[in-house]
Parts: C-alpha cells; sequence; structure tokens
C-alpha cells in the first residue's frame, strides 16, 4: 500500500492558542508546500472551522480530515476524528455544551475567530475553548463513536494534559490502539518507554499553533487511499 504524509493536529485562528495566520487557505496552502497527503484540523472543543478548512482544500490534492482535540475533565487532550464535516459539527455543538459558562477574554487567551474559506470572518466564539470539559475519559469514547468517529490520547510525552502526566501511565480502560508522542526520538530514549511501540500504533504529529510548525513529510502511514475510513481502520478506536 502507498505511504501517505500526513498532519493529524492542527489548529486554526479558532483555537485561543492559534496564530491569527491559521487561516483556512493559510493552513492548506502551507500543507500543499510542504507535501503533506492529509492533514487533520483539530480545534479546542470546537469544529466550527473544519468545513471552510475543508471547502478551502478542494482545488488541491489534499485529504481534510475534520476533528476536535477535546480536553476531558481530568484534563488531559484527546484527538477526535469525524468522517465528515457534519459529523463534526453536530460533535462540537454537543462538546460545547459542556464547556464551563466562562467567557474567553481575547486580551489574555486570544481571540476566537471564525471563519469561511475565503478568510472571511463570519464570527467570534464566546465561551473560552481550551476549558476541560466535564466529560470523563472513561465515557468519551463511546460518545465520539456516535457521531461516526474515533479517538486517542495526544502528546502523550508532554509534561502537561496527557494521559500519562495525568494518570502515571496508561489506564486499562478506555484501551485506546493508537497513540500520539509529540517527540517519538526523545520518548523511546527511554528503555521504559519501548513497551508502547509493541501495543499501539504511534503516530506523530505537529500540534500546530502557527503556519511555520506545520509537519514536514517526516511522517507517513500506509494507507489503500487517502480516506477517513483507511485512517480509520489503520488506527483502529478505543475498545472497551
Amino acid at each position: 500500500m502507498p505511504l501517505y504524509a500526513y498532519d493529524l493536529h492542527i489548529h486554526t485562528c479558532l483555537s485561543p492558542c492559534g496564530d491569527t495566520l491559521m487561516t483556512p487557505p493559510n493552513i492548506v496552502n502551507m500543507a500543499y508546500i510542504k507535501g503533506l497527503d492529509i492533514i487533520a484540523v483539530t480545534d479546542h472543543n470546537s469544529a466550527r472551522n473544519v468545513r471552510a478548512v475543508i471547502n478551502a482544500a478542494t482545488a488541491l490534492p489534499l485529504t481534510v480530515i475534520p476533528g476536535i482535540e477535546l480536553t476531558t475533565a481530568e484534563e488531559i487532550h484527546v484527538v477526535c476524528l469525524f468522517p465528515n464535516a457534519d459529523s463534526a459539527e453536530k460533535a462540537g455543538l454537543e462538546l460545547e455544551n459542556h464547556l464551563p459558562p466562562v467567557r474567553n477574554r481575547p486580551e489574555y487567551f486570544g481571540e476566537q475567530v471564525i471563519m469561511d474559506e475565503n478568510e472571511e470572518i463570519v464570527g467570534t466564539f464566546p465561551l473560552l475553548l481550551s476549558n476541560a470539559l466535564d466529560i470523563s475519559i472513561d465515557n468519551l469514547p463511546k460518545l465520539i463513536e456516535g457521531f461516526g468517529g474515533f479517538c486517542y490520547p495526544a502528546h502523550i510525552d508532554r509534561p502537561s494534559n496527557s494521559i500519562i502526566s495525568v494518570f502515571g501511565a496508561l489506564p486499562d480502560k478506555p484501551k485506546f490502539t493508537t497513540l500520539e508522542v509529540h517527540k517519538p526520538k526523545r520518548f523511546f530514549e527511554n528503555a521504559e518507554n519501548a513497551v508502547y511501540k509493541g501495543k499501539y500504533t504511534i503516530i506523530t504529529s505537529s500540534d500546530a499553533h502557527n503556519l511555520p510548525d506545520i509537519s514536514e513529510c517526516e511522517y507517513r502511514i500506509e494507507l489503500k487511499e487517502p480516506t477517513f475510513d483507511c485512517l480509520h481502520k489503520a488506527l483502529g478506536a478505543a475498545m472497551d
């Protein structure tokens, strides 16, 4: 099967920590320039910019997977991917209902800009999207599956907002089949972490909040074709 260059963890200007230049056209054009085949849009706890990024990529040989980087009640970041914009947006609306009623303060946290594919601003999101939802990681996989998607823990090697930093180790349940490691070379220099390679599919994405940080072509995945269905088959989902 062919190998496809990917980056499955990219933020737009909707995320409060996302640079203002992370607009839908800029993201897809940068991904194309860097030679990527598949990207995923994963803003914090919302999917309000995924359709714009998909539409911005229409004329490019680039697959855009709609996604969300969800923050669980335990403050664990989890990448959630969906088959299409409709399912992602429906999931996003549900997740937004679980945000605490804390308004965003752009002067401290950054703007949360909603755009169309032509960089026209269509609105801003009022609540702070980087807060934790009141959804436990125990219940998350089934919730995401209900919208046709799947999920896996993000940047497990980071000292905060990772499943390992919160629990000290991967819990028995939910049992994930894929893990995102942000800096695999450094992480696997520790011999104790080699166990993860044998038990899980390991992927690495940029978690880009600005254009230069979008991945080059250093990470590739073997797929029959660059689609959500093939990606889902390759990465699997949480298991009971």
